[in-house]
């Protein structure tokens, strides 16, 4: 595995339950802030080998990526039974969900 693939993997699985990251934030703290695009292709092959908390990556407007309907449900399900609330109908309040503990994430991201 390439290490900005092992690194992206890292800081999907430390998203805590009831909290989101964007697939560009994730990008950034992986080492490549232009590779946002990688992050979805690293989420749509790697999920289910890693267990990954799919779910929790949202695009940068903090809305659902997702258009076909049944996968948009089952993500907006999933992170309702974590106790996040949607503004509307695909978005939730980035300000409030959204991961901040950059420097933490940053610290822990490169350990091996």
């Amino acid at each position: 595995m390439k290490p900005f693939t092992e690194r992206t993997v890292k800081i999907i699985k430390m998203i805590p339950p009831g909290k989101v990251m964007t697939y560009g934030q994730i990008a950034a703290l992986a080492g490549s802030p232009r590779a946002a695009r990688q992050v979805v292709r690293i989420l749509h092959s790697m999920s289910e080998k890693y267990s990954l908390p799919w779910h929790r990556v949202l695009n940068s407007k903090g809305e659902i990526g997702f258009r076909d309907e049944e996968q948009m449900m089952t993500q907006r399900l999933s992170l309702e039974a974590e106790g996040v609330h949607f503004i509307g109908h695909n978005r939730v309040e980035l300000g409030e969900y959204q991961v901040k503990e950059v420097n933490f994430m940053a610290s822990n991201v490169n350990k091996e």
